[in-house]
């Protein structure tokens, strides 16, 4: 009975393990695709970032129209203050989205904030739409996505 019992200790591991080895392999994961890509443009500095649909949803990208106010009785442009990104030399940035998912970072000169609004002193392009929702997120994929 002894052996027995030794017979089957040592049997199961030795069956389990056989047939682990007959499970069928799991197939690899498809490789990912990058959540966002990157573009140097012709321009000195400005990147155009193109995110994946996934991406776009998962950051909430949402967007708004520039506006024209009279402030002191002169027309000006006025951009949410939230669709402002400070690099680290102070300069001021915004996100134009000129195409669906296509973010192009864009140099503005702030004259000065009001309250959640920032008055430009330079226009922007004509019917421009500004990011107001993920700024820092595409401001911060440039580096983390750039290709070497």
């Amino acid at each position: 009975m002894k052996r027995l019992n030794l017979l089957l200790v040592l049997a199961v591991p030795v069956l389990c393990l056989q047939l682990a080895g007959c499970r069928q392999a799991s197939p690899s994961p498809a490789p990912e695709e990058k959540p966002a890509t990157v573009e140097h443009l012709q321009c000195a500095e400005p990147e155009k970032v193109t995110l994946t649909d996934e991406a776009a949803k998962r950051i909430d990208v949402q967007t708004a129209i520039v506006t024209t106010e009279t402030i002191g009785g002169v027309q000006r442009e006025v951009i949410p203050y939230s669709a402002i990104v400070y690099d680290t030399t102070g300069k001021t940035w915004t996100y134009l989205n000129p195409s669906l998912l296509t973010y192009v970072r864009h140099a503005i000169a702030v004259d000065h904030i009001e309250g959640d609004k920032a008055v430009l002193s330079e226009n922007l392009p004509a019917d421009a739409s500004v990011v107001t929702v993920g700024t820092e997120e595409l401001f911060g994929s440039e580096s983390e996505f750039e290709e070497e």
